[in-house]
């Protein structure tokens, strides 16, 4: 038995999400469906020119500790504020969704924060100001906390700073000394596309289970089709989860390969949020001893639940929407 079925690590932002059209991100040269970080300056800049936007506690890995404890799974959160307002909104957040997250906080740069633009077709584009979140460091793994969780979860994004490399490597190796799963999310193809070598030999030596969508798995080992990526990622982790939006997803472990229809949904409205709960519902699925096929068809409610509205967090208890529940 462990005390946690989920340890999360990832960059504690506030998220503000905002509609926008095409004009407004080719004015601002944003990269459509993207992912940029930027400094504060740019951070307060666009927030001035941004029209009304809904503000709450986020980032990637925070997204899927919410998902996860939505579904009724016990989590932890690691990850790096600043003790000022957006900090302590984020630490009650996390606290009051069920999720524990102690991280001592930091006294230099401010809590990070995403603005993400969600254009009419449902597309995202982020601009991220990490703040803080950048100065997590291998000393911040609370050993009792990966010692004590099934699953150590670590957001891809998080891969940037140089500190947060040397992170991941202490997590896993602690995980897997405690005899603990480890698992990754891509979490975007420009951030493959800037660790592609630190990813690999990150998956081929400390991962076991692999979050990645479609663009996300053929850039981080260059081939131009997905049935080619497929290819190249069997025997490299224990599990991988490729995501392909309204084409549902692939699980594969071994020889073992699944193929999981997408959840049916009324609308699509936001995909922000979209892989982050499909990574809750598979693991949660997974710590709780599901089948891969039935984990996968966990992270597909959970994703269609979230993309139905705005926001990346679930608008409904997602426990209600297991099968037989």
């Amino acid at each position: 038995m462990t005390e946690f079925d989920l340890v999360g690590i990832g960059n504690a932002l506030v998220d503000v999400v905002v509609q926008a059209d095409d004009g407004f991100l080719a004015e601002h040269d944003l990269d459509k469906g993207g992912m940029m970080l930027i400094d504060p300056d740019r951070a307060d800049f666009l927030y001035s020119k941004m029209g009304p936007a809904t503000e709450s506690s986020g980032g990637s890995c925070g997204n899927t500790m919410a998902g996860f404890a939505s579904f009724g799974g016990c989590g932890a959160y690691i990850g790096k504020v600043r003790d000022d307002d957006f900090g302590k909104v984020f630490r009650h957040d996390m606290n009051a969704i069920g999720v524990t997250f102690r991280t001592p906080a930091g006294d230099g740069t401010s809590t990070g924060r995403c603005l993400v633009l969600v254009t009419p077709d449902a597309q995202r584009t982020m601009c991220t100001y990490l703040g803080a979140a950048t100065e997590l460091q291998a000393d911040d793994i609370d050993g009792d906390l990966i010692k004590a969780a099934a699953v150590t979860y670590l957001e891809g994004y998080l891969f940037d700073p140089p500190e947060a490399k040397a992170a991941f490597v202490r997590a896993a190796e602690m995980a897997h000394a405690a005899g603990r799963k480890v698992a990754i999310t891509l979490s975007d193809s420009f951030c493959v596309d800037r660790h592609r070598d630190s990813f690999v030999h990150l998956v081929d030596s400390h991962i076991d289970i692999l979050f990645a969508n479609e663009d996300e798995i053929m850039s981080l080992y260059q081939v131009d089709n997905f049935d080619d990526a497929l290819q190249a990622v069997r025997g490299r982790c224990e599990v991988a989860c490729l995501t392909r939006s309204e084409k549902g997803s692939v699980i594969m472990s071994g020889d073992e390969v699944h193929v999981v229809d997408a959840e049916p949904t009324t609308q699509v409205i936001d995909t922000t949020g979209a892989g982050d709960q499909f990574a809750a519902g598979f693991l949660y699925g997974y710590t709780q001893g599901r089948s891969l096929a039935e984990s996968g068809k966990l992270g597909g409610i959970a994703a269609a639940e979230v993309i139905a509205h705005y926001g990346a967090r679930p608008e409904v208890e997602l426990s209600s929407l297991l099968p037989g529940g």
